[in-house]
């Protein structure tokens, strides 16, 4: 059996004049801050650790260990020295996005309302304090517009209603009161803590707190992430590199040992190859990409990435799933129409309509404004004073109307009643067939998306006594008032830009499906698909605006999944604890600064504002980093898949190594130093006009064929070097090969880049940029190592000019056979970094 008001104020040990502050302070110090439990973040060691299980940074690190294992200490100290700048950077990526986070979350504090004494025999008095000094047992006051600051039950409640949505995802306010003796499960007398005081006034005493509230418990409950689109593309890519890596070095062993029988001799040199085939800089590249954007984003537009990844993601994201209410719009009404019943525009409604709020306004006890009321007077303008005021019966949840009664002719009064359709038509005098004509205009109404109050008035005599509400009958209809959601500034701007950006944004909404398709046209946008949560939902297409009506918590999640499942990359855009589910099912959760707590911390991106445009700038961010990311991954696999089967091909046919360990690590260091221009490069704008997404099938086959392009430039090498002019001892013609091999390497490798650029073209680039002086200084490289100290030092030996000449001469064909493959390929549009 459910406590009495009085038996539950003699368990909390406190009354209807609240707590002592000696009390509250002792409880306080008991209980600990009405805040939710907020785990502690992960150290530097555990961020350290989490930083380590990245496919490719566990790559490299396993290949330094097994060059340290074979000795190789030159390998593994850059190996390692990688895996440890990749894991710093990282580390203090995420570190910097906390604290960030940190610091928008101290702007979101609240106070409440709170009789609170300073002795037993004092008086108690209202006073304001931070939400997180609230204690089981005080006592508050609740007002429109007020958070609930902790879960309360009801002493005293007048016409209060409260919207739920940040528990249960419903926007329509829930009638409360106060119960003596609550019926069993009834929770009509409860207030929880995060839902919105709409009308009406109440006190009530906290029963819970802190990490006890049923808000808090929503945070609790366990949701198992599943990898996002980044995740999925890195591990699909690093699986295949893993297992040719890993197959690589037996393969060179066994070749050797069986034709030129040195397969021991040949261990460093396999561990090398397999070293030149791994992306060593990869991890370096994709931090700095994401860090450096993140700390853009966050200086520019107050967007805070909390996982760097999910950067990437939103650069994949094609689909973005919204809530209309403080998105779209600003959750405040504007008067759309006002209608006679003849269904004409009629500002005599709207007159009426208004001097009803003005009055319920100034006569109700206490006054409860409404967003309907506050709307009908800022159209309306300056209405109600000419009248005086006489006495108001607010709006009741239980008859749906709001009167107000002003003084009319001498000797009379006029009722001027609003709500909801059916409640006022009931009381007006009307034939059974004008009122079905009168409900089916309002209904067409409502199916254009406006929500719909009907005006009616009703002059009588003036009494004495006080108006009830059973005197509000036999009134005269006037007409109907429509309201849309007022657009919040920039949403449509923002909107087209993100469909623009290719992005299919979903319009998840609790609302009918009428309204929020309203809302997208009063934006200026067409509306493709509008289904309800329960109905079928179809995500094709590129760019447009879908709404999925009528969905709860559990209704986003689902379709979320369901549109990741169906291959797209997906954002999710949501502030409530009824969000959380979605939030953790998307590929990107974001949240802005004033959602509630759990969502914050549950999302990937925080936002400054609950903003479109911040979003469109981070996706176009997110698209930046991936595109570099692509063209790194592109221009380094494809090389060095080339190089590394050419090495193969010429370890099995040449009776010497084709080169030798150092000298393919001094390669590869050059490869690796030249593409940190990567993470500074300029995307072409294309680029950043579609979704960027790694599809491993689709990279893979182009890492494949230009990588064998790369590797009949090199046997084509290989065949004008065995026919060039060369010395007479074979030590001259080892060193005059792997000299020749090195520099056509680099030169190759100094074409790749410049060519194989996402979305770059040679044609019409009027600077070089970071990449093009990066490819420069990459073939200077190779040309004057073999001629310098260090090139002595990795025995290698200047070449003779006709060496030189036919080696541009392999390289020319080589720049013209790639710019014909690229331009074939930009033809077909399909690649690695697209969707």
């Amino acid at each position: 059996m459910p406590d009495t008001a009085l038996g539950l104020l003699r368990r909390l040990e406190t009354g209807p004049r609240g707590l002592t502050d000696t009390e509250a302070g002792a409880r306080l110090a008991a209980l600990g801050e009405n805040v939710p439990a907020r785990p502690a973040g992960p150290s530097w060691p555990r961020r350290s650790a989490r930083a380590l299980r990245d496919p490719f940074t566990a790559l490299l690190l396993t290949l330094g260990l097994v060059s340290a294992c074979v000795a190789s200490w030159r390998t593994a100290s850059v190996i390692l020295a990688l895996v440890a700048v990749s894991c710093a950077l990282r580390v203090t990526g995420e570190r910097r996005a906390d604290r960030a986070l940190a610091a928008l979350r101290g702007l979101v504090t609240g106070t409440a309302t709170v009789l609170r004494r300073t002795d037993d025999a004092s008086e108690p008095r209202a006073r304001e304090v931070p939400v997180a000094d609230l204690v089981p047992g005080d006592v508050v006051r609740l007002g429109p517009g007020d958070l609930v600051p902790a879960d309360v039950t009801l002493l005293r409640a007048r016409g209060l209603t409260v919207r739920e949505d940040a528990l249960t995802g419903e926007s329509a306010p829930v009638p409360k009161h106060a119960a003596d003796v609550p019926e069993p499960g009834a929770e009509t007398h409860l207030c929880f803590q995060g839902c919105a005081v709409v009308t009406g006034s109440a006190t009530a005493v906290v029963v819970e707190t802190g990490p006890r509230t049923r808000f808090a418990a929503a945070q609790q409950t366990p949701v198992r992430r599943e990898p996002s689109a980044f995740d999925r593309s890195v591990h699909g890519i690093s699986w295949v590199l893993v297992r040719f890596v890993l197959l690589t070095p037996p393969l060179v062993l066994m070749a050797a040992a069986a034709l030129h029988g040195r397969g021991v001799a040949t261990l460093p040199f396999a561990v090398a190859v397999a070293v030149g085939l791994t992306p060593e800089m990869l991890p370096v590249i994709v931090t700095t990409c994401l860090a450096r954007a993140a700390a853009l984003l966050a200086r520019t537009h107050e967007v805070v990435v909390r996982r760097l990844p999910a950067l990437h993601d939103l650069g994949a994201v094609d689909v973005l799933c919204v809530d209309k209410t403080g998105t779209l719009t600003q959750d405040r009404p504007v008067v759309a129409a006002a209608l006679g019943p003849d269904g004409r525009t009629d500002p005599e409604v709207l007159r009426w309509a208004a001097v009803g709020a003005w009055w319920t306004l100034q006569l109700a006890e206490p006054p409860a404004p409404d967003a309907l009321d506050e709307a009908l007077l800022s159209a309306a303008g300056p209405v109600g004073e000419e009248y005086d005021g006489v006495a108001a019966l607010p709006f009741d949840p239980a008859h749906r109307v709001a009167t107000a009664v002003v003084a009319g002719s001498l000797g009379r009064h006029v009722l001027v009643t609003k709500g909801a359709v059916e409640d006022v038509l009931d009381r007006c005098a009307l034939p059974e067939e004008e009122h079905r004509r009168l409900l089916a205009l309002a209904a067409r109404q409502a199916e254009s998306g406006l929500r719909v109050l009907a005006v009616a008035t009703a002059e009588r005599p003036a009494v004495v006594r006080s108006w009830r509400a059973a005197d509000v009958r036999g009134l005269t209809f006037r007409g109907l008032v429509g309201f849309r959601d007022e657009l919040a500034p920039g949403a449509a701007e923002a909107l087209r830009e993100l469909t623009a950006l290719g992005v299919t944004v979903h319009v998840l909404t609790g609302d009918h499906p009428a309204t929020a398709a309203r809302v997208c046209r009063d934006l200026g946008l067409d509306v493709g698909e509008v289904a309800t949560a329960s109905g079928a939902v179809v995500a094709g297409g590129a760019g447009g605006v879908r709404v999925v009506a009528r969905c709860t918590s559990e209704d986003k999640a689902r379709v979320v999944g369901g549109l990741r499942e169906a291959g797209h990359t997906v954002g999710f855009l949501g502030d409530g604890v009824n969000d959380v589910p979605a939030l953790h099912a998307a590929d990107v959760g974001i949240a802005p600064r004033g959602a509630v707590a759990v969502a914050r911390e549950s999302a990937d991106v925080v936002l400054g504002s609950k903003d479109l445009t911040a979003i469109g700038h981070a996706v176009v961010a997110g698209r930046h980093s991936s595109a570099n990311i692509a063209s790194y991954l592109r221009v380094t696999l494809s090389s060095n898949l080339g190089n590394v089967l050419a090495m193969l091909g010429a370890g099995l046919l040449l009776p010497f190594l084709p080169m030798l360990p150092a000298q393919v690590l001094a390669q590869n260091l050059c490869f690796d130093a030249a593409q940190l221009a990567f993470a500074h490069d300029r995307p072409d704008r294309a680029v950043l006009r579609r979704p960027t997404r790694l599809r491993p099938p689709a990279f893979l086959r182009f890492i494949t064929g230009f990588g064998l392009l790369n590797t009949v430039a090199d046997l084509a090498t290989f065949t004008v070097l065995a026919f060039a002019p060369h010395g007479n001892a074979a030590l001259d013609d080892r060193m005059l090969f792997h000299s020749a091999w090195f520099t056509e390497n680099l030169l190759t490798q100094a074409l790749v880049m410049v060519l194989l650029r996402t979305g770059r073209r040679v044609a019409g680039r009027r600077r070089p940029g970071p990449v093009g002086w990066s490819a420069a200084a990459l073939a200077t490289a190779g040309l004057l190592i073999p001629l310098s100290p260090l090139g002595t030092a990795l025995r290698m030996t200047g070449l003779p000019a006709v060496h030189y000449a036919l080696l541009a001469a392999v390289l020319g064909v080589y720049a013209l056979a790639l710019t014909v493959a690229r331009a074939r390929y930009d033809r077909r549009g399909s690649g690695a970094a697209q969707p």
